[in-house]
Formats: structure tokens, C-alpha cells, sequence
């Protein structure tokens, strides 16, 4: 039987709760050969809170669970799988018009090597500065002073910025929560 990737429509922040409640149905259908994988596509990234780094996983699609289903040969899900899903606490639909539409092979690959690569690479922290953005120190011996920023490391979390010291460009290397935008 042809597998397809489908997008299940579930309750907001309860996405992994109702994934774990899909794979128990489904082995105790017996239907594990028929749905293959139940996921909630993840990346890890980091944040910085009281001055502590810590890894968060975060949903790339919250409210949406991903299956890989085997359809059948005029590319319907069987009626067994399609029970069980809808009668599964916390889910809504699938994502198309009439019935289920898959996803294409490009966007199962974008969608789950996206997760994959994510796991794989060190976690980035999402920094909401950029290189020319004016910001205001709120911390540290440079307190109030305002500059322009030259260099963002996300992986770090440090930012470079030149202020003026004695009417001098100086670059200064900051945590990102020292600064504000100006």
C-alpha cells in the first residue's frame, strides 16, 4: 500500500497529549502497520531567562499533528483509520477541502527535515535585533547609552555594539537582554 503524510487538525496546546492518545488507539487496533508515524514537528531553541540559557523545544505548527497513513489503492484512507481518528479525543480534521488532501513528498521532506536539521544543529536563540538597528543599554556599566548594532550572534546571544566613548566609535559586546531597541 502507498503511504501519504497527512495534517490533522487538533486542539491547541494539547498537540502532544492527543498525539500520544492517536499512537495508543492505534496499537490497540492493531492498526500500527496501517498509520505508521503520528508526529508534532519540534524545533529546539534556546532561550535566555534570569540570566540562565535553557533549550526549549517549540511547535513549528501549533494546533497540527502530522501521520503517514497507507492508503489504499484509489488513494483513500481505510475506513478503520478514519474511525479511529475521528472518534479520538481532542481532534478536529483534516486539512483540505472534501476530504483529506496529502501532502506532497517536497513538503513532507521541507517539514520533516526541517524538525531533523533543528535537532541536529546547535539551538539558535531567536533575537529580535539586527545589524544597523539603534539600541539603548539597560544593564551594566553603559547603562543608558545608545548605539548602533555592528554584529548579532544567535548562537551565543551576545550582540556587538558601537557606542561613543570620548567621541569615539567603541565596540562593546553585550548579552542580548542588556539591550533595548532605542
Amino acid at each position: 500500500m502507498p503511504k501519504q503524510w497527512y495534517v490533522l487538525r487538533v486542539q491547541s496546546n494539547r498537540e502532544e497529549e492527543v498525539c500520544a492518545g492517536l499512537r495508543n488507539n492505534i496499537a490497540e487496533e492493531g492498526l500500527d502497520e496501517v498509520v505508521t508515524a503520528v508526529m508534532v514537528p519540534t524545533q529546539q531553541i534556546a532561550e535566555i531567562r534570569g540570566g540562565k540559557r535553557k533549550q526549549v523545544e517549540r511547535k513549528l505548527f501549533p494546533g497540527y499533528v502530522l501521520m503517514e497513513i497507507s492508503v489504499t489503492e484509489d488513494e483513500e484512507i481505510p475506513d478503520a483509520v478514519w474511525f479511529l481518528i475521528n472518534e479520538s479525543a481532542g481532534v478536529g480534521d483534516f486539512i483540505g477541502g472534501e476530504g483529506p488532501v496529502p501532502l506532497g513528498n517536497e513538503e513532507v521532506n521541507r517539514l520533516i527535515g526541517q524538525a531533523e536539521e533543528e535537532d541536529e544543529e546547535e539551538p539558535h536563540l531567536e533575537i529580535a535585533f539586527e545589524e544597523g538597528d539603534m539600541v539603548e543599554i539597560n544593564e551594566g556599566p553603559f547603562h543608558d547609552m545608545k548605539g548602533q548594532v555592528e554584529e548579532v550572534n544567535r548562537t551565543t546571544g551576545r550582540i556587538k555594539v558601537v557606542i561613543q566613548v570620548f567621541n569615539r566609535p567603541t565596540p562593546v559586546e553585550l548579552n542580548y537582554w542588556q539591550v533595548e531597541l532605542a
